[in-house]
């Protein structure tokens, strides 16, 4: 259990102590895990019975196999470094500033999820694999956006942005 929150006009101390309640909480544990799992399982998957597959393929397909992999791998990446930026972040490994700093190297925008149409040919295996990553992406996503909508800002009260939705949604402010 969390002891009380501590009154601090450091937007940077909001953002650890949020950080520290979210990356302890069952839902980050479970994407965290679910994440770690997926990166090995695809590597596994590419590194045996994937490059076996491939080599069976046609060019175009192998052409699209080799680009369908490489984006998977990319993605993969991107939200695992995510994933463990905000638990070095929450244990103290790093210093709020090194976050900031790392987290404008990780582009979760950039390596958005598929349309859903895979190339075909592909194997079924790289297919499902890639609708995993898919979802677990828009997952990490939403959390994203929770986490920067959820941390208060430098000097304001942890529950400013409910109170303010609560007046609004009372017809006070």
């Amino acid at each position: 259990m969390h002891g009380p929150a501590r009154e601090t006009t450091d937007g940077a101390d909001n953002l650890v102590d949020f950080m520290a309640r979210f990356t302890t909480s069952a839902q980050f544990t479970r994407v965290f895990q679910e994440g770690m799992a997926l990166v090995e399982e695809t590597a596994d998957y590419l590194d045996g019975p994937g490059r076996a597959a491939a080599r069976k393929l046609q060019r175009p397909a192998a052409l699209a196999y080799a680009t369908e992999s490489m984006r998977l791998t990319t993605r993969l990446m991107q939200m695992a470094s995510w994933l463990l930026l905000q638990r070095a972040l929450s244990n103290g490994e790093i210093t709020p500033q090194a976050a900031v700093d790392e987290q404008r190297r990780i582009d979760l925008a950039a390596m958005e999820p598929g349309a859903g149409d895979l190339p075909a040919g592909l194997p079924d295996e790289l297919g499902a694999l890639i609708v995993r990553a898919d979802k677990l992406q828009r997952r990490i996503a939403r959390l994203a956006a929770m986490i920067e909508a959820g941390a208060p800002r430098q000097g304001e009260h942890p529950l400013a942005a409910h109170l303010e939705r609560l007046g609004k949604a009372f017809g006070g402010a």
